[in-house]
């Protein structure tokens, strides 16, 4: 049936990657932009990008004409059918009987999306939505979504309950300095930077719990690996102790990379890359001691006194010599939030853990103290307002099981799965000391 060249008419029937399993012959109508465009003489070819591949197009005629006049980029509909291909990139073709334009761009672009002039990342950052036009980028942020999915579906069959925490808090009930703090209705109110309480709260009645969230912190820093807000996955989860958070996290790891490895997004993963993430599927992710650790650095020539916090060049170190997945356990309690179990082999360490990639901290985790005294007592040891934790203590007067959780920086692990060097480069709009816009 022929199609009419009303508004119902320019409606898009089907994505590139849908062309391959149609009959020759098959009319349809695809949509996106124009990303090439070739005229031969009596005959032109038209590259049309979507979100899911390319297409060829083949234009004649008044059709080929038309296509000439049109500004590369330019967001379009073609209506045609399809055919067989000569092409070895394409598996069939298009060819054109009408060309539509949505909107034509300008002449100018402020970045290539196409990626063949590069760009440097803050020019690309200024104008993401057109830099996600290059395939190359657009499939991190696809694989960012693929891998949430995993995460969320795992967590949901592992009896865990999605729950949604506030954002706005009205105290710095972690102890952090680090916090935004902001007008609330002539009050001073916070921006969360973790859901700690409140997810330690819900497993009262709710068991186990996650959330996916932003949370915020106002650190006036500016690495690779920092950003003012960022995406973290939390979970908290009644009568599990920190080996068992272990156990559920590097399953969960292992999961994203094993799509990783197998799904097309790994073609853009280096050869040594991909390799280190085949091990790390198949082996277990070792466990060091805080103890272990200090040793390993001795023998590396990095003196660290026991209590003193690993820096950043002793992870580095640390990260030359297990340069995968890895866990540090056992850290002195000193250097652990207030609501951190002490070990209890010795008091001193605590049931805590922290998941590495090489230098990079993905995961930090723990025993929750569940004991409502000890709890008090560590509150007011770290040089904490009591009287800030009166509504979160409340909840440990009523029956609070014995708890663990953790929290995995989620752009962290997606730096890890897209083999990226910048965590600015698998956040779609990243804030920091500097940008706040777009």
């Amino acid at each position: 049936m022929a199609l009419d060249k009303s508004k119902k008419s320019l409606t898009r029937t089907h994505f590139s990657k849908d062309l391959k399993n149609l009959q020759i012959g098959a009319e349809i109508r695809v949509a996106g932009w124009i990303e090439d465009f070739r005229d031969i003489g009596k005959l032109g070819f038209l590259t049309l990008r979507d979100v899911t591949g390319a297409i060829q197009a083949v234009l004649l005629g008044p059709n080929l004409e038309k296509a000439k006049s049109i500004p590369r980029q330019s967001n379009i509909l073609i209506v045609g059918t399809i055919k067989p291909t000569k092409s070895r990139e394409f598996e069939v073709e298009v060819a054109v009987k009408e060309i539509y334009v949505y909107s034509e761009a300008t002449q100018s672009l402020p970045i290539d999306p196409t990626g063949r002039i590069e760009s440097n990342l803050d020019n690309r950052l200024d104008s993401r939505a057109l830099d996600l036009r290059n395939p190359k980028i657009s499939k991190i942020f696809v694989l960012r979504s693929q891998v949430l999915k995993i995460i969320r579906d795992f967590f949901i069959l592992n009896n865990f309950v999605e729950v949604n925490t506030p954002k706005i808090i009205g105290s710095a009930s972690e102890g952090g300095s680090n916090l935004f703090s902001l007008d609330y209705f002539k009050r001073k109110g916070y921006l969360a930077q973790s859901p700690q309480l409140y997810k330690e709260q819900l497993i009262l009645s709710l068991d186990r719990v996650f959330e996916i969230a932003p949370y915020f912190r106002a650190e006036n820093s500016h690495t690779v690996r920092h950003l003012n807000e960022f995406l973290s996955v939390d979970i908290e989860a009644s009568y599990l102790d920190y080996f068992d958070i272990m156990d559920i996290i590097e399953e969960l790891v292992k999961r994203t990379l094993k799509y990783t490895i197998e799904s097309h997004y790994h073609a853009g993963l280096s050869s040594s890359e991909s390799k280190s993430f085949l091990g790390a599927v198949d082996s277990p992710f070792p466990r060091l001691s805080y103890e272990q650790c200090l040793k390993d650095l001795g023998g590396m020539d990095e003196k660290i006194s026991f209590g003193d916090d690993l820096s950043d060049s002793s992870l580095r170190k640390l990260g030359e010599k297990y340069n995968s997945f890895y866990f540090i356990i056992d850290w002195p309690l000193d250097l652990k939030p207030f609501y951190i179990h002490e070990n209890d082999k010795d008091p001193v360490l605590s049931k805590s853990f922290d998941l590495q990639y090489g230098y990079l901290e993905l995961v930090s985790g723990g025993t929750r103290q569940h004991d409502i005294n000890k709890l008090k007592y560590r509150i007011q040891n770290q040089g904490l307002p009591i009287d800030s934790f009166t509504n979160h203590l409340r909840a440990f007067e009523w029956g609070m099981p014995p708890h663990s959780g953790c929290g995995l920086g989620f752009d962290r692990l997606m730096m890890v799965l897209s083999d990226l060097p910048n965590i600015r480069e698998v956040v779609l709009y990243p804030r920091d000391t500097s940008r706040i816009s777009p």
